[in-house]
């Protein structure tokens, strides 16, 4: 069996492009995270998959939400990726957003805004597999956000 440490440094080599997925609680609150863990699942019907630590602090208001949204930050947004990243209430006092048909936050200039509404989630060990069916999807030019080996990286052509 491999051991954690080892694991965690063999998926550290598969570069991931950035996300901030965003809920609204059903007391109005805004709540979002810096994401990695987030692929397309299938094209009909459109959905995706994001997975998130059971730990996190957005994980209780994503298990309740019957809607979230996608923001894949692009090479300028490393800012915003840190800041979400944070354990820190009001991730977005002073951030630009727009809300989407179902009143979720997405950041302004974002590569990708996606619009999903929940169509489920599995046990995914120590994380949570939610599963998004996407309403609506804009997007713009741009060079990605990623994340490889730890850190930042941006894409070379």
């Amino acid at each position: 069996m491999v051991d954690p440490s080892t694991f965690r440094a063999a998926l550290s080599r598969l570069a991931s492009g950035i996300s901030v997925v965003s809920c609204v609680s059903p007391d109005g609150r805004d709540h979002g995270m810096t994401v990695t863990a987030l692929c397309s699942l299938s094209l009909d019907p459109p959905l995706i998959l994001v997975c998130v630590d059971r730990a996190a602090t957005m994980h209780p208001h994503l298990l309740t939400a019957t809607h979230f949204a996608v923001s894949m930050l692009s090479l300028d947004q490393e800012a915003l990726s840190r800041r979400f990243a944070e354990t820190t209430d009001n991730k977005f006092d002073g951030v630009a957003f727009v809300r989407d048909a179902a009143g979720c936050p997405l950041l302004a200039d974002a590569l990708v805004h996606l619009e999903c509404e929940m169509w489920a989630h599995h046990d995914g060990g120590d994380h949570t597999i939610f599963v998004g069916r996407v309403r609506r999807a804009a997007t713009r030019d741009g060079e990605p956000l990623l994340h490889y080996r730890g850190g930042y990286a941006k894409l070379v052509r």
